[in-house]
């Protein structure tokens, strides 16, 4: 009886399969140690946690004079005067009132004018200006407006030229929502030559607040 030995092309077949059976078990336990070491490396990372929670709320304040631009009594000073002579005067009465909610470091003053003559730019024989306070509100008289106080009274701002920028003003209350009765005094002095008739002039007065120090809050 012959023996046959295998074929060559059959030894290739079976050496083939074999190789593809190996090549799967390897990927397979590749495939498992690669999902091993992410379970491993997973749990090194995993931790307990917590979180609280605090929600504050932050408000800024104002800074805010009152209006002063409408004729009412304890605010007459946007109230003009015409034919005015040597040595007259007309007083106003301003309210300068903090109505924010911060205090105030300062309040100054700037005067200009809009429309100019010699009445503001003579500074020596034009308008000389003058704020005055008192404790309470003004009695009024008038018109022609005139004021007295029935408390007592303080100087806000002596005696000096009208046009002026960024004038301090003294024994002002800067509290939030506190009244400054203040009366503007304008004179035209008794020695005002003829060169000054038939002049006029528009001011404007700006009163500026400027809030307090910073702190700590």
């Amino acid at each position: 009886m012959a023996l046959h030995e295998p074929s060559t092309a059959a030894l290739r077949s079976g050496s083939s399969g074999r190789g593809r059976f190996l090549s799967s078990r390897g990927a397979m336990t590749a495939l498992v140690l690669v999902a091993a070491a992410s379970v491993i490396a997973g749990g090194a990372y995993a931790t307990f946690t917590d979180t609280e929670n605090a929600t504050p709320t932050i408000g800024s304040g104002t800074v805010d004079l009152a209006p002063i631009g409408t004729s009412a009594v304890n605010n007459r000073l946007s109230v003009g005067a015409s034919d005015i002579a040597a040595g007259d005067s007309l007083q106003r009465t301003v309210d300068i009132e903090n109505i924010g909610t911060i205090a105030l470091t300062d309040i100054t003053l700037t005067t200009t004018a809009t429309t100019s003559s010699l009445l503001d730019t003579d500074t020596t024989d034009g308008l000389q200006l003058q704020i005055d306070l008192c404790s309470q509100a003004w009695t009024e008289s008038g018109p022609p407006y005139t004021y007295t106080c029935g408390g007592s009274t303080s100087v806000v701002l002596a005696s000096r030229p009208v046009i002026g920028s960024t004038m301090a003003l003294s024994n002002l209350d800067l509290t939030a929502n506190t009244d400054n009765y203040a009366r503007v005094t304008l004179t035209l002095p008794s020695g005002a030559p003829n060169a000054l008739q038939d002049q006029t002039s528009v001011i404007n007065f700006a009163f500026t607040a400027t809030q307090r120090s910073a702190t700590s809050q």
